[in-house]
């Protein structure tokens, strides 16, 4: 339970950061909650020649709203900030409702949602509800930048397209649009262990109440998180009755490839996902029926949790550096 020896550097700025981490390439680890790192380096699972040490650089703890209402994750932002933050609650409902999923208190303490994307453990439920809200990634090294779609961010499990020079800065989700409901779902065997299926739904409506667009994410349903595509392109143009909806889960459900453990076998796995996508679609169809004004769908009745997400509220644009780029198209 000791880690093997290494090297360690609490730089104070991003500058100085991205230097070490160039100067040591893949020998050098950045730890920022260090809540999947630390136990891997003591279990020597992960033995980094060079731990660089991101806490004291004060400019990458950022939680904002931009002008075009897109929400900025910089890669110091802690789980539970993000879990009590009422503007994220009432502007991204699904992110404290995932994160409540999201292992136990002290973890969520420490815990950087930009550590955990790096970490790309399959069976984690942010990746998933990134991949839902159609997430961008800004990753930065001493050379330069770049942006990449959360889709193409993870490769394999705990394998993600990250350089060996490059830090995940930071993490754009863009605004939900008008008539949008979300919803986050998961089983486990008990509460705080990692899921045995989990999955991320968005729906919006037309105007016409038929579905204007949705998105569909699972987590623990391979090797990477899983935008189930197909399925959220059957629901477009349709009406969200419990057909169309089962349907969709249907679709879900054959696309999962879990790879089951002593708890559940992969053929329970891909149960899991239908049931919890026909769930979580209902759900998220329902809260965007209320977020529209529309009257509830005649299947909402028996489910829990179907009233309106809160109004978002104003969000002022605080701590937001002078220079900060815009976020890519």
């Amino acid at each position: 339970m000791k880690p093997a020896p290494f090297r360690y550097h609490a730089p104070t700025t991003l500058a100085e950061a991205l230097a070490l981490k160039a100067g040591h390439g893949e020998e050098a680890r950045f730890l920022a909650g260090g809540q999947s790192l630390i136990p891997a380096m003591n279990f020597r699972v992960a033995q980094p020649a060079v731990l660089i040490d991101l806490n004291r650089v004060a400019e990458l703890d950022r939680l904002a709203v931009d002008e075009a209402g897109t929400l900025r994750v910089g890669a110091l932002c802690r789980y539970r900030r993000l879990e009590r933050d009422p503007a994220v609650a009432a502007r991204f409902p699904i992110i404290p409702e995932a994160l409540a999923e999201v292992a136990h208190p002290q973890i969520r303490t420490r815990g950087t949602l930009a550590g955990n994307l790096c970490h790309a453990d399959p069976a984690s439920e942010m990746p998933a509800v990134v991949l839902a809200l159609e997430g961008r990634l800004h990753l930065r090294s001493a050379a330069g930048e770049r942006w990449l779609d959360a889709q193409d961010f993870f490769l394999g499990a705990l394998y993600t397209a990250l350089r060996p020079d490059e830090m995940l800065l930071e993490i754009a989700l863009p605004a939900l649009p008008a008539r949008s409901g979300t919803a986050f779902l998961e089983l486990a065997r008990r509460r705080g262990d990692y899921a045995m299926m989990g999955v991320a739904a968005v729906v919006t409506l037309r105007a016409d109440g038929r579905v204007e667009r949705a998105r569909l994410a699972c987590c623990n349903a391979g090797d990477t998180p899983l935008a189930a595509a197909e399925a959220a392109a059957a629901l477009a143009g349709a009406r969200p009755d419990a057909a169309a909806i089962r349907d969709a889960a249907a679709l879900v459900r054959g696309a999962v490839q879990p790879a089951g453990n002593l708890h559940a076998s992969p053929a329970y796995g891909r149960h899991l996902a239908g049931v919890l996508a026909e769930r979580a679609l209902r759900l998220a169809t329902a809260r965007a029926a209320a977020a529209a004004g529309f009257p509830p769908p005649d299947w909402a009745a028996p489910l829990p949790g179907t009233a309106p997400h809160p109004a978002a509220a104003p969000f002022p644009v605080t701590s937001l550096p002078a220079a900060l780029p815009e976020v890519p198209a």
